[in-house]
Protein backbone atom coordinates (compact mmCIF):
# COMPACT_ATOMS: atom_id res chain seq x y z
CA UNK A 1 0.00 0.00 0.00
CA UNK A 2 1.20 3.36 -1.19
CA UNK A 3 0.97 5.49 2.24
CA UNK A 4 0.05 8.40 -0.26
CA UNK A 5 -2.58 10.10 2.74
CA UNK A 6 -4.05 13.69 2.98
CA UNK A 7 -5.38 14.10 6.40
CA UNK A 8 -7.49 16.54 6.13
CA UNK A 9 -5.66 19.24 7.32
CA UNK A 10 -4.11 21.67 4.79
CA UNK A 11 -4.13 24.91 6.94
CA UNK A 12 -2.65 27.01 4.71
CA UNK A 13 -5.17 25.90 1.62
CA UNK A 14 -7.91 26.70 3.71
CA UNK A 15 -10.71 28.44 1.47
CA UNK A 16 -13.73 29.85 4.47
CA UNK A 17 -17.20 29.99 2.81
CA UNK A 18 -18.53 33.15 2.66
CA UNK A 19 -16.08 34.94 1.13
CA UNK A 20 -18.21 35.57 -1.90
CA UNK A 21 -21.56 35.06 -3.12
CA UNK A 22 -22.40 33.81 -6.40
CA UNK A 23 -25.51 33.99 -8.17
CA UNK A 24 -26.63 30.74 -7.19
CA UNK A 25 -26.68 30.82 -3.68
CA UNK A 26 -29.34 29.81 -1.60
CA UNK A 27 -31.77 32.07 -0.32
CA UNK A 28 -32.19 31.28 3.25
CA UNK A 29 -29.11 33.45 4.74
CA UNK A 30 -26.72 31.28 3.68
CA UNK A 31 -23.45 32.71 2.06
CA UNK A 32 -21.58 30.60 -0.50
CA UNK A 33 -17.99 30.29 -1.13
CA UNK A 34 -15.58 31.92 -3.70
CA UNK A 35 -14.57 29.48 -6.57
CA UNK A 36 -12.27 27.21 -5.34
CA UNK A 37 -10.46 25.92 -8.25
CA UNK A 38 -8.02 27.76 -10.53
CA UNK A 39 -9.15 30.32 -12.17
CA UNK A 40 -12.91 30.81 -10.52
CA UNK A 41 -14.37 29.25 -13.43
CA UNK A 42 -13.57 32.01 -15.66
CA UNK A 43 -13.92 29.65 -19.14
CA UNK A 44 -12.19 32.79 -21.35
CA UNK A 45 -8.48 31.48 -19.08
CA UNK A 46 -6.48 28.68 -20.36
CA UNK A 47 -7.16 26.28 -17.13
CA UNK A 48 -10.76 27.22 -16.38
CA UNK A 49 -13.20 24.31 -14.90
CA UNK A 50 -15.36 23.12 -17.73
CA UNK A 51 -17.63 21.34 -14.82
CA UNK A 52 -17.46 19.47 -11.75
CA UNK A 53 -19.57 17.10 -9.17
CA UNK A 54 -19.95 16.69 -5.67
CA UNK A 55 -19.85 13.49 -3.98
CA UNK A 56 -20.47 12.52 -0.35
CA UNK A 57 -21.98 9.68 0.98
CA UNK A 58 -23.39 8.27 4.82
CA UNK A 59 -25.04 10.22 6.25
CA UNK A 60 -27.65 8.24 8.29
CA UNK A 61 -28.26 8.33 11.76
CA UNK A 62 -27.89 5.98 14.44
CA UNK A 63 -30.34 3.98 15.41
CA UNK A 64 -31.21 5.25 18.69
CA UNK A 65 -31.47 8.87 17.01
CA UNK A 66 -33.83 8.33 14.79
CA UNK A 67 -36.83 9.02 17.29
CA UNK A 68 -39.28 11.71 14.71
CA UNK A 69 -37.01 11.83 11.67
CA UNK A 70 -38.70 10.02 9.22
CA UNK A 71 -35.55 9.93 6.67
CA UNK A 72 -33.46 8.81 9.52
CA UNK A 73 -30.68 11.28 7.72
CA UNK A 74 -28.40 13.65 9.50
CA UNK A 75 -30.36 16.42 8.80
CA UNK A 76 -28.26 19.36 10.54
CA UNK A 77 -25.37 18.04 8.09
CA UNK A 78 -27.07 17.31 5.19
CA UNK A 79 -29.00 20.25 5.16
CA UNK A 80 -25.64 22.10 5.30
CA UNK A 81 -24.20 20.05 2.93
CA UNK A 82 -27.00 20.46 0.43
CA UNK A 83 -26.46 24.10 1.31
CA UNK A 84 -22.65 24.36 0.72
CA UNK A 85 -22.58 22.58 -2.29
CA UNK A 86 -25.16 24.78 -3.87
CA UNK A 87 -23.76 27.74 -2.77
CA UNK A 88 -19.93 26.95 -4.81
CA UNK A 89 -19.43 28.90 -7.85
CA UNK A 90 -19.13 27.62 -9.87
CA UNK A 91 -21.97 25.02 -9.39
CA UNK A 92 -21.32 21.34 -9.53
CA UNK A 93 -23.04 19.94 -12.55
CA UNK A 94 -24.28 16.95 -10.84
CA UNK A 95 -24.71 15.32 -7.25
CA UNK A 96 -23.52 11.62 -6.00
CA UNK A 97 -24.79 10.35 -2.52
CA UNK A 98 -23.42 6.76 -2.68
CA UNK A 99 -25.01 5.17 0.10
CA UNK A 100 -26.41 4.63 3.37
CA UNK A 101 -28.57 7.65 2.96
CA UNK A 102 -31.15 6.19 5.36
CA UNK A 103 -30.81 4.39 8.11
CA UNK A 104 -32.53 0.90 6.62
CA UNK A 105 -30.75 -2.38 7.29
CA UNK A 106 -33.91 -3.91 9.59
CA UNK A 107 -33.59 -7.63 10.94
CA UNK A 108 -37.12 -8.84 10.99
CA UNK A 109 -38.40 -11.97 10.14
CA UNK A 110 -40.29 -10.54 7.35
CA UNK A 111 -38.72 -9.46 3.90
CA UNK A 112 -41.67 -7.21 3.28
CA UNK A 113 -41.57 -5.21 6.68
CA UNK A 114 -37.98 -4.67 6.31
CA UNK A 115 -38.50 -3.42 2.47
CA UNK A 116 -41.97 -1.16 3.65
CA UNK A 117 -39.46 0.42 6.30
CA UNK A 118 -36.44 1.00 3.46
CA UNK A 119 -39.21 2.75 1.42
CA UNK A 120 -40.67 5.03 4.13
CA UNK A 121 -36.88 6.59 4.75
CA UNK A 122 -36.29 6.61 1.16
CA UNK A 123 -39.36 8.79 0.36
CA UNK A 124 -38.90 10.85 3.31
CA UNK A 125 -34.67 11.78 2.36
CA UNK A 126 -36.35 12.43 -1.20
CA UNK A 127 -39.19 15.03 0.00
CA UNK A 128 -36.50 16.51 2.34
CA UNK A 129 -33.83 16.89 -0.40
CA UNK A 130 -36.59 18.39 -3.08
CA UNK A 131 -36.97 20.82 -0.80
CA UNK A 132 -33.56 22.03 -0.22
CA UNK A 133 -31.16 24.43 -2.10
CA UNK A 134 -29.28 21.59 -4.00
CA UNK A 135 -32.69 20.05 -5.56
CA UNK A 136 -31.72 22.38 -8.98
CA UNK A 137 -28.18 20.47 -8.92
CA UNK A 138 -29.17 17.09 -10.90
CA UNK A 139 -28.64 14.16 -8.67
CA UNK A 140 -27.52 10.45 -8.99
CA UNK A 141 -27.59 8.06 -6.00
CA UNK A 142 -25.83 4.60 -5.91
CA UNK A 143 -27.49 2.10 -2.38
CA UNK A 144 -25.50 1.50 0.35
CA UNK A 145 -25.19 -1.85 2.63
CA UNK A 146 -27.77 -0.24 4.85
CA UNK A 147 -30.57 0.17 1.84
CA UNK A 148 -29.42 -3.33 0.60
CA UNK A 149 -28.56 -5.35 3.66
CA UNK A 150 -31.00 -6.35 6.49
CA UNK A 151 -33.81 -9.14 7.15
CA UNK A 152 -32.29 -12.30 9.06
CA UNK A 153 -29.44 -13.23 7.92
CA UNK A 154 -28.16 -8.95 7.48
CA UNK A 155 -26.47 -9.60 3.40
CA UNK A 156 -28.18 -8.09 0.57
CA UNK A 157 -31.49 -9.80 -0.33
CA UNK A 158 -33.36 -8.85 -3.42
CA UNK A 159 -36.28 -7.22 -2.10
CA UNK A 160 -34.51 -4.44 -0.71
CA UNK A 161 -32.87 -4.02 -4.48
CA UNK A 162 -35.82 -3.78 -5.54
CA UNK A 163 -37.07 -1.30 -2.92
CA UNK A 164 -34.17 0.95 -3.98
CA UNK A 165 -35.23 0.57 -7.52
CA UNK A 166 -38.83 1.48 -6.77
CA UNK A 167 -37.89 4.67 -4.99
CA UNK A 168 -35.18 5.70 -6.31
CA UNK A 169 -35.72 5.38 -9.96
CA UNK A 170 -36.01 9.37 -11.06
CA UNK A 171 -31.95 9.19 -9.79
CA UNK A 172 -31.14 6.23 -11.39
CA UNK A 173 -29.71 7.53 -14.67
CA UNK A 174 -28.93 4.20 -16.95
CA UNK A 175 -29.57 0.90 -17.35
CA UNK A 176 -26.26 -0.51 -19.64
CA UNK A 177 -25.26 -2.84 -16.07
CA UNK A 178 -24.62 -6.42 -16.31
CA UNK A 179 -27.82 -8.73 -15.65
CA UNK A 180 -28.05 -11.97 -13.66
CA UNK A 181 -25.45 -14.47 -14.78
CA UNK A 182 -22.27 -13.86 -17.01
CA UNK A 183 -19.10 -13.39 -16.31
CA UNK A 184 -19.73 -12.18 -13.00
CA UNK A 185 -22.25 -14.55 -11.81
CA UNK A 186 -24.74 -12.48 -10.55
CA UNK A 187 -27.49 -13.76 -8.91
CA UNK A 188 -29.67 -10.65 -9.69
CA UNK A 189 -30.34 -8.22 -12.65
CA UNK A 190 -27.77 -5.42 -11.92
CA UNK A 191 -28.54 -3.50 -15.10
CA UNK A 192 -29.79 -0.18 -13.13
CA UNK A 193 -27.74 -0.92 -9.62
CA UNK A 194 -24.65 -1.36 -11.13
CA UNK A 195 -23.91 0.82 -14.74
CA UNK A 196 -22.50 3.69 -16.65
CA UNK A 197 -22.85 7.29 -17.69
CA UNK A 198 -21.18 9.31 -20.30
CA UNK A 199 -20.68 12.98 -19.53
CA UNK A 200 -18.82 15.11 -21.88
CA UNK A 201 -15.82 13.49 -22.36
CA UNK A 202 -15.80 12.13 -19.00
CA UNK A 203 -17.14 8.49 -18.31
CA UNK A 204 -18.49 7.80 -14.99
CA UNK A 205 -19.35 4.20 -13.55
CA UNK A 206 -22.40 4.26 -10.55
CA UNK A 207 -21.65 0.74 -8.88
CA UNK A 208 -23.61 -1.40 -6.38
CA UNK A 209 -21.31 -2.75 -4.24
CA UNK A 210 -23.14 -5.39 -2.32
CA UNK A 211 -25.23 -7.02 -5.61
CA UNK A 212 -27.27 -10.07 -3.66
CA UNK A 213 -24.98 -13.27 -3.17
CA UNK A 214 -21.54 -11.17 -3.71
CA UNK A 215 -21.42 -9.00 -0.79
CA UNK A 216 -18.63 -6.42 -1.00
CA UNK A 217 -17.74 -6.60 -4.36
CA UNK A 218 -18.58 -5.21 -7.52
CA UNK A 219 -19.28 -6.37 -11.15
CA UNK A 220 -15.40 -6.07 -12.44
CA UNK A 221 -16.04 -8.20 -15.16
CA UNK A 222 -18.73 -6.06 -16.56
CA UNK A 223 -16.54 -2.69 -15.51
CA UNK A 224 -12.85 -3.85 -17.25
CA UNK A 225 -15.39 -4.32 -20.28
CA UNK A 226 -17.47 -1.06 -19.97
CA UNK A 227 -14.20 1.28 -19.18
CA UNK A 228 -12.03 -0.42 -22.12
CA UNK A 229 -15.61 0.74 -24.69
CA UNK A 230 -15.26 3.97 -22.96
CA UNK A 231 -11.58 4.33 -23.68
CA UNK A 232 -12.48 3.13 -27.57
CA UNK A 233 -14.62 5.80 -28.45
CA UNK A 234 -12.71 8.39 -26.58
CA UNK A 235 -13.60 9.18 -23.14
CA UNK A 236 -10.88 11.03 -21.98
CA UNK A 237 -11.69 10.77 -18.20
CA UNK A 238 -12.95 7.83 -16.32
CA UNK A 239 -13.78 7.69 -13.06
CA UNK A 240 -15.90 4.96 -10.47
CA UNK A 241 -18.30 5.39 -7.82
CA UNK A 242 -19.42 2.85 -5.33
CA UNK A 243 -20.31 2.83 -1.89
CA UNK A 244 -17.88 0.21 -0.28
CA UNK A 245 -13.91 0.95 -1.04
CA UNK A 246 -11.39 -0.94 -2.78
CA UNK A 247 -8.99 0.38 -0.43
CA UNK A 248 -10.52 1.47 3.38
CA UNK A 249 -9.06 4.57 4.94
CA UNK A 250 -6.72 2.99 7.32
CA UNK A 251 -4.45 1.20 4.51
CA UNK A 252 -6.42 -0.50 3.16
CA UNK A 253 -6.79 -2.98 5.71
CA UNK A 254 -10.74 -3.50 6.88
CA UNK A 255 -14.12 -2.81 6.03
CA UNK A 256 -13.60 -2.13 1.68
CA UNK A 257 -13.94 -4.71 -0.87
CA UNK A 258 -12.81 -8.25 -0.61
CA UNK A 259 -9.57 -8.94 -1.47
CA UNK A 260 -9.91 -10.62 -4.90
CA UNK A 261 -12.60 -8.37 -5.97
CA UNK A 262 -10.51 -5.36 -5.11
CA UNK A 263 -7.69 -6.41 -6.94
CA UNK A 264 -9.28 -7.24 -10.43
CA UNK A 265 -11.02 -4.04 -10.11
CA UNK A 266 -7.74 -2.20 -9.32
CA UNK A 267 -6.04 -3.79 -12.56
CA UNK A 268 -8.86 -3.06 -14.63
CA UNK A 269 -8.42 0.83 -13.34
CA UNK A 270 -4.42 0.93 -14.12
CA UNK A 271 -5.05 -0.61 -17.58
CA UNK A 272 -8.21 1.86 -18.31
CA UNK A 273 -6.29 4.99 -16.52
CA UNK A 274 -9.11 5.94 -14.43
CA UNK A 275 -8.30 8.61 -12.16
CA UNK A 276 -10.31 7.77 -8.94
CA UNK A 277 -12.54 5.51 -7.52
CA UNK A 278 -14.96 7.73 -4.90
CA UNK A 279 -16.91 6.24 -2.10
CA UNK A 280 -17.73 6.08 1.55
CA UNK A 281 -18.87 3.54 3.69
CA UNK A 282 -15.99 4.41 5.93
CA UNK A 283 -17.47 7.33 7.52
CA UNK A 284 -14.27 9.60 7.20
CA UNK A 285 -12.54 11.65 4.66
CA UNK A 286 -9.60 10.19 3.02
CA UNK A 287 -7.53 9.89 0.36
CA UNK A 288 -5.02 7.46 -0.86
CA UNK A 289 -3.05 5.34 -3.59
CA UNK A 290 -3.09 1.57 -3.68
CA UNK A 291 -0.33 -0.57 -3.94
CA UNK A 292 0.03 -0.41 -7.86
CA UNK A 293 -1.22 2.19 -10.37
CA UNK A 294 -1.95 5.94 -10.26
CA UNK A 295 -5.45 5.67 -9.49
CA UNK A 296 -6.69 7.32 -6.58
CA UNK A 297 -9.22 6.18 -3.42
CA UNK A 298 -11.27 8.70 -1.95
CA UNK A 299 -13.28 7.99 0.69
CA UNK A 300 -15.70 10.66 1.09
CA UNK A 301 -17.62 8.94 3.85
CA UNK A 302 -18.16 11.80 6.03
CA UNK A 303 -21.33 12.89 5.15
CA UNK A 304 -23.22 12.67 8.56
CA UNK A 305 -22.57 9.25 10.10
CA UNK A 306 -20.81 8.72 13.43
CA UNK A 307 -17.01 8.93 12.72
CA UNK A 308 -14.55 6.21 12.46
CA UNK A 309 -12.43 8.41 14.35
CA UNK A 310 -12.33 11.80 16.09
CA UNK A 311 -9.09 11.98 16.17
CA UNK A 312 -7.06 15.53 15.23
CA UNK A 313 -7.88 16.13 11.77
CA UNK A 314 -10.73 13.58 10.88
CA UNK A 315 -13.24 15.30 12.65
CA UNK A 316 -15.24 16.94 10.49
CA UNK A 317 -18.34 16.33 7.83
CA UNK A 318 -18.27 17.65 4.57
CA UNK A 319 -17.56 16.34 0.67
CA UNK A 320 -15.57 15.80 -2.41
CA UNK A 321 -15.66 17.68 -5.87
CA UNK A 322 -13.81 16.80 -8.64
CA UNK A 323 -13.00 19.11 -11.52
CA UNK A 324 -11.96 19.25 -15.24
CA UNK A 325 -10.56 21.96 -16.56
CA UNK A 326 -10.03 23.07 -19.89
CA UNK A 327 -6.73 22.24 -20.12
CA UNK A 328 -7.83 18.38 -19.17
CA UNK A 329 -6.80 18.11 -15.80
CA UNK A 330 -8.32 16.70 -12.98
CA UNK A 331 -8.83 18.43 -9.81
CA UNK A 332 -10.28 17.48 -6.21
CA UNK A 333 -10.89 19.03 -3.43
CA UNK A 334 -12.54 18.23 -0.27
CA UNK A 335 -14.80 20.41 1.76
CA UNK A 336 -15.51 20.18 5.55
CA UNK A 337 -16.95 21.35 8.70
CA UNK A 338 -16.56 20.94 12.11
CA UNK A 339 -19.11 20.53 14.53
CA UNK A 340 -20.24 20.56 18.09
CA UNK A 341 -20.30 18.05 21.15
CA UNK A 342 -22.77 15.20 19.67
CA UNK A 343 -22.77 14.68 15.47
CA UNK A 344 -26.35 15.15 15.18
CA UNK A 345 -25.78 19.01 17.30
CA UNK A 346 -27.11 21.91 14.95
CA UNK A 347 -24.03 23.13 13.05
CA UNK A 348 -24.87 26.65 11.92
CA UNK A 349 -22.26 28.07 9.17
CA UNK A 350 -21.59 30.92 11.67
CA UNK A 351 -20.40 28.66 13.85
CA UNK A 352 -18.86 26.03 12.02
CA UNK A 353 -17.65 27.53 8.73
CA UNK A 354 -17.05 24.85 5.74
CA UNK A 355 -13.82 24.84 4.57
CA UNK A 356 -11.47 23.37 2.10
CA UNK A 357 -9.55 21.25 4.00
CA UNK A 358 -7.54 19.15 1.08
CA UNK A 359 -6.47 19.26 -2.74
CA UNK A 360 -5.16 17.48 -5.17
CA UNK A 361 -4.39 17.24 -9.16
CA UNK A 362 -5.91 13.76 -9.61
CA UNK A 363 -5.17 13.81 -13.48
CA UNK A 364 -3.55 10.29 -14.49
CA UNK A 365 0.02 11.23 -15.18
Amino acid sequence: MKKTFALAALAAAMLVFGAGCHSNSPTNGATGPTDTTKNGGNTSTPDSVLYSFAVFGCNRLDAADTTGVPSTANLAQLDRSFADIAALSPRPNFLVVCGDLILGKGSSSSASVDTAVVGQELRAWIQHYQTSPAAAIKLYVTPGNHETQGWTNGVSFPQAEQAWLNNMSQYIAGSNGPGVGGPDHLQTDQSRLSYSIDYRDSHILLMNSDPVGADATVPVNWAASDMAAARARGQKHIFAIAHKPAYSWDNGTSDGLVTSNRDSLWAAFNTNQVEAMITAHNHVYQRLQGTTGKTWMIISGNGGSTLETTAGNYRNFGFAVISITKSGKVLMKEYARSYGANYNDPCPAATYPTTARDSADITWQ
